[in-house]
């Protein structure tokens, strides 16, 4: 059992009289209500150059750089140079290996020139297509750029709540005006976190969701965050459209939708978890899967509550999403950024950081984007799907809105991103 030496606390004998959770969310969900497919190779353009110069101002406050630091990793030189340029590959077929590295310069300090990466000289190396780097080296020779050393980019800050933020979330825990200075401490929160899809391949029954909602009624649980798909256009059941709808739901057999499915099929979980723990808070995060929903790429907006049935507890949030549970920071997004991240990663001599389940996670927190990944990787891939083709529905990008996954002002405390590896609990301080 994972951190055993802890004692769980005593579950309350009944629901809680009032939510003991105050939301607040960081990111602009409005801004998520951009219209997909509508992308201009321009807009895309500048976003991925004004990243690399975001960086770099970034590199140069950390390290104390003068502006003579700096320069292109494309011009022929014999000085020492600190070069900010993003990851690529040489070659847009097969993997990034150390043979294939390059580095893309932006127009303002390498006019968006790439120049193949040496790194031979490094002790180890760790790197994956779009990832953001401070590399040290030489051109000497005009072809290449020798790598003699990879500059620490800065993390963002910590959270931090002033003392009277803290005693109002103390109060709401239970513990009542004098909370703070209380010797007993207040009931811990209670959260539960789940991945889509919530059902097995052969069947529509969706026994994981209501086994899910189960433990949340039955635990009072303070919120329940889900991540989708909900209903996943990858089920081979959806993708066929070969199933049937409870009696219940075909007063109109003709008229009947995807929404019809989601609010007979799924939204009698909510309501009964609900009816059970009527002031817990139920957070559900669309996928770019669900086939509910006309936003298909990524970043996303929520998916709409209307004619699906849901209670009042359960709130549609964007994907991705910063936002805080009392003093607590989440950042969640249901991209499946880590099966990608460890299909496209190069590594080699002693890396920085040696297991692998160390790494995925450390790229998403150094990168500040909940997608750094770029471009993502192709299709064929990623984990087969039960559908006849077999193929999976990928990331759909929209590169244009890439700083709408950007992390907001501080790094998380919890970083919910659902996958496909395999299930594994790994105690470890990645940070001070």
């Amino acid at each position: 059992m994972l951190n055993d030496h802890l004692l769980p606390a005593e579950p309350p004998i009944a629901p809680f009289p009032a939510p003991r959770i105050k939301l607040a969310a960081h990111s602009d969900v409005k801004k998520l209500s951009y219209k997909p497919m509508a992308m201009k190779s321009s807009e895309a353009s500048e976003i991925l150059d004004d990243r690399i110069d975001e960086f770099m101002t970034l590199v140069q406050t950390h390290h104390k750089l003068e502006d003579s630091a700096f320069g292109s990793a494309a011009s022929q030189s014999t000085n020492e140079i600190v070069a900010v340029g993003r990851i690529a590959s040489d070659s847009l077929l097969g993997k990034l290996n150390a043979s294939s590295l390059v580095l893309e310069t932006s127009r303002r300090m390498g006019a968006g020139y790439r120049i193949p990466l040496n790194v031979s000289a490094l002790p180890g190396f760790q790197f994956f297509p779009g990832q953001i780097v401070a590399l040290k080296g030489i051109n000497a020779s005009g072809e290449d750029f020798a790598v003699s050393g990879v500059l620490e980019v800065p993390l963002l800050g910590s959270a931090a709540s002033p003392p009277s933020a803290l005693e109002a979330h103390l109060q709401r825990l239970g513990g009542g005006p004098d909370a703070m200075d209380s010797d007993s401490d207040p009931i811990p929160l209670t959260i539960i976190l789940g991945s889509g899809p919530y059902t097995a391949d052969d069947n529509l029954d969706f026994e994981p969701l209501h086994a899910l909602c189960s433990q949340a009624a039955d635990s009072y649980a303070d919120a329940l965050i889900l991540t989708g798909p909900f209903l996943d256009i990858d089920h081979p059941l959806i993708a066929s459209g070969d199933f049937d709808l409870p009696e219940e739901a075909m007063t109109e057999p003709d008229t009947a939708t995807m929404l019809t499915v989601f609010k007979y099929l799924i939204s009698p979980a909510f309501i009964s978890l609900t009816a059970a723990n009527p002031h817990i808070t139920i957070l559900l995060v669309p996928s770019v899967k669900d086939v509910i929903s006309k936003h298909v790429s990524w970043p996303q907006e929520p998916f709409p509550r209307a004619s699906l049935g849901l209670p009042k507890s359960v709130r549609v949030i964007g994907n991705p999403m910063s936002l805080a549970l009392n003093e607590i920071n989440v950042g969640v997004s249901s991209q499946d950024i880590l099966t990608e991240l460890r299909a496209a990663e190069v590594i080699g001599g002693n890396p920085k950081d040696a297991a692998l389940l160390q790494r995925l996670p450390k790229y998403i927190i150094e990168q500040r984007n909940f997608f750094p990944l770029f471009p993502p990787i192709d299709r064929e891939s990623l984990p087969k799907t039960g559908t006849t083709s077999g193929m999976p529905t990928g990331a759909m990008i929209d590169t244009s809105y890439l700083k709408l996954g950007e992390m907001i002002n501080v790094k998380p405390d919890i970083l919910i991103v659902p996958s496909a590896l395999v299930p594994f609990a790994k105690v470890r301080e990645l940070y001070p």
